[in-house]
Formats: structure tokens, sequence, C-alpha cells
């Protein structure tokens, strides 16, 4: 049966809840044993999703809402997908792929290599991947439903205006002292001596393999392509354009059962061995060594680099944020001018407190508003050494909120309220073309506003 009547109310709330989350999963631990708890269409909530939301909360040391506003929040995701399906809205390939490039890095980082996600994870990089890679679909295709429904919400001065004039004098929020910070980001290089072992081992391996021992062998014991690894180093076929040029110009050049020379790539360095070509796609193996970034690295020509931006920019013979857009190698903040944007407003101001970056907090203890440091050690989302240079660009003084000083905060609620009214129309009038249902044991939470059903799932 269909759900007729939903509750908007705290929807959104509800909802925001299951992306405060980048969920990797917990391994084998604190899962219960698998069952479907609710059905949204063709989508199918688990326990274990339950489960391993509620866990996340907890292993962070953060307070875990209810299972109840847990589980609403997955319903509203179902929902979301399950009208993108209807309304065929679909987000491209290269856009996942890059979201889930960003998310393994910061895995790797936190790991610190895919040797150890493995061992944490019991399953290979490449089972990972494709776990993770559903997630951050389904992710990215809710996301592009909720531009769709209020992207086009607009708000005006007199909004604002009116806005902080409904608040009470004596409920305004007090506002913590708040900073911009920018910085540029110079990664550094891997040492000469690294990069001529890592070639001499692949030599070595490319010599034991023209002995006669079996590539897919060597591939399967020392490359630190993990995902292809337990394949033998197999890649499949691979469509022209797929792979960096490096690697492609390297593979299109022999001819099948042909081993390349060593080749250097944004990856690290690759022994490969080319199967077969079929039109426009070929099908290879190889063998990859990465380079430690933890050791080994060279940091003086970013040290030099930087060194010369630092100077330009005090002379005033550069701007800092044209020196961060054409130089930064965080491309992330060169597009911003350098500046740090908090993640949750998405706001270039920082708030002054335990919730800063420590290396952040610790850095600017020291400087001055105004102040372009020296350069420091630096280490970047996916764990690579590097240097920066940060600019100290503002502080505010805790205050009381005001429309002056504070405008660009409360334009960002007024909007985030507008565009809730609108989700919250839009799941009034969704949930009629949907079918949801839900286990009778998740009766008293009156998830959307209604009592548990139990139909058909």
């Amino acid at each position: 049966m269909k759900i007729n009547k939903v509750t908007a109310p705290g929807l959104i709330a509800v909802f925001s809840l299951f992306f405060s989350i980048i969920s990797f999963g917990q391994g084998q631990q604190g899962i219960s044993i698998d069952k479907i708890i609710a059905r949204v269409d063709n989508h199918y909530i688990l326990n274990s999703e339950l489960e391993e939301m509620y866990n996340q909360y907890k292993a962070e040391g953060r307070a875990a809402p209810e299972k109840c506003q847990l589980l609403e929040s997955l319903i509203i995701n179902k929902m979301l997908l399950a009208k993108a399906e209807i309304d065929s809205v679909v987000v491209e390939d290269k856009e996942v792929d890059g979201e889930l490039d960003a998310k393994m890095g910061y895995m790797v980082q936190r790991f610190g290599s895919e040797k150890n996600i493995v061992e944490a994870y019991g399953k290979s990089i490449e089972n990972l991947k494709s776990e993770l890679r559903t997630q951050v679909k389904e992710q990215k295709i809710v996301e592009k439903m909720q531009r769709t429904i209020s992207g086009n919400v607009k708000i005006t001065p007199s909004e604002v205006r009116k806005f902080f004039n409904s608040i009470p004098k004596d409920s305004l929020p007090y506002i913590p002292s708040e900073v911009e910070i920018g910085h540029i980001v110079k990664l550094g290089t891997v040492t000469r001596e690294q990069k001529d072992k890592l070639r001499q081992q692949l030599l070595e391996l490319k010599q034991r393999a023209e002995k006669g021992e079996d590539f897919a062998t060597l591939a399967q014991i020392y490359s630190e392509d993990l995902g292809s690894a337990k394949n033998g180093g197999d890649l499949n076929f691979a469509k022209r354009g797929a792979m960096v040029p490096e690697f492609e110009g390297a593979a299109l050049a022999l001819k099948p059962g042909e081993m390349s020379d060593v080749i250097e790539s944004q990856f690290g360095f690759h022994l490969i061995k080319l199967i077969e070509t079929r039109g426009a796609e070929y099908h290879a193996r190889h063998i990859l060594l990465r380079p430690d970034y933890n050791k080994g690295t060279d940091m003086t020509s970013a040290i030099r680099a930087l060194d010369s931006l630092r100077n330009l920019i005090e002379i005033n013979t550069l701007k800092f944020a044209k020196a961060a857009l054409d130089n930064s190698e965080d491309k992330e903040t060169a597009e911003s001018g350098g500046l740090i944007m908090d993640r949750n407003t998405g706001i270039a101001r920082l708030t002054l407190d335990a919730s800063m970056d420590p290396a952040l907090y610790f850095a600017i203890d020291t400087m001055k508003v105004g102040d372009l440091s020296k350069p420091v050690a630096y280490r970047t989302e996916d764990g690579r050494s590097a240097m920066r240079i940060i600019w100290y660009k503002s502080k505010s003084e805790p205050h009381t909120a005001n429309l002056r000083d504070d405008y660009e905060k409360l334009s960002q609620i007024v909007l985030s309220n507008k565009r809730n009214n609108a989700l919250e129309e839009w799941f009034k009038k969704a949930q009629g073309d949907v079918f949801i249902s839900i286990e009778p044991e998740y009766k008293d939470c009156k998830v959307l506003g209604l009592e548990a059903l139990a139909n058909d799932i």
C-alpha cells in the first residue's frame, strides 16, 4: 500500500542526519544479523544500515540520535532516490568517480596505506570501492534531486532583515570569534633516490618475468594496486582515454604479450603487460609501486616556490588570492583565492575554538591579523607531504548577532529555511507517488508521522 499522508515538519532536520556521516562501514563489528526493515518502491533499508549509522556516531564520540530519527532519514533518502528514478534524474559517472577518489584518499590518509585498509576491513580495495561507489552514486543523485527541488529558491535582503527583526532581542545568539584564513600549498617531490629505487625494483621484476616467472603471480605478490593485485594485476578492458596518458601511451605501444619499460604516472611507477586489444579497447596487467610520501620526500622546491610567492605578496607585487589561484596545489581552496571554507556552512569563516583544525589553531596563535607565515609543513587530505604558507586575513570579536556583521550567516539561515520549506512541500506531494512499508517492530517510531506498516516487505 501507499502512505497517503506525511507530516512535513522536522523532515529536513532528520534528513540532514543522513549526510552528516561519511560512512565507510565498521568492518564486521557492531553489525547485527541483517534483515530488511523498510522498503521504498524498489529500494530496501537493511537493519545493518541503521546499525551502521548509529555506531558511526558512537565511534566518533558524538551523541547518537534516536534510531527512529535515523530510520526516518534513511527512508527520506530512499524516497528521493525513488522519485529520481521516476523523474529520470541521473548523475554522470565522472562525477561519481571524482567523489569516490576523494573518499578513498581520505581513507588512505586515515589508515596510512591501502594495505592497512584491506587488513582493517577484511575486504579488497576493489570490493570496498565497489560498495562505496554505490553509496556515493546514491548520495550524488539525492543531492541532485535536492537541487532540482529547491535550487531555484532565492532570497532578498528584505527577507533577511525581516528574519533578523523577528528574533527577540534577548534571544539573539552570541557569536564567538571567527577568522578568515587562507593558504597556498605546494606538494613535496619524491626524491631521486626513492624514484631510482622503485625503478630498479620494477626492472628486476621485469627480468624475472622475462626469465619465465608468471607476471600475474609477481603482480599478486608485489603490486601496490591492491584492487588489481589479487587478480594478477589484471585491469580488464579499458576504453581509450580512461587511463592516465602515460599509462595508456605505453600500453598501446606494446604488442600482445609484451612488457613496457618502467612508466611513471601520478599514481607511481608501473610495469605494464599488454594482453590484447579489441577495437578502441585494450586489456592489460600491471605492477604498481608507489612512492612513500611519509619519507624520502624533497621539500626544497616547495619551500623555494613558497618563499618566492611570499616575498611578492609582501611587497604587494602579487595579491594572495591570485597567487593561490595560479599556484596552490590544494585545488579546492585555490578556486576560492586560497581561503579555507567551513565545511558545514560553506562560508570562508572558521570559528576560533576547539573545533578548528589544531594545526591552523596553533599556527595563527602566534600570528597577527594580516600576517603571512613562512613555509610550514602540511599533510594533505590524501596523506601527501607538502608545505604551505598561511595568511591570517581577519578576525571578528565575540559579539551578539547583528545585521551588519553577520548578514552572510543570517542570509544562509534564511536561504536554508526557504529551501527546507520547498523540500517539505515536495515531500507532501511526492509521498503519494511511492510505496513505503516499514517493519512493525518500529511501530512506535511513527516514521514520517505515521504508524509503521508491514506490507509485502
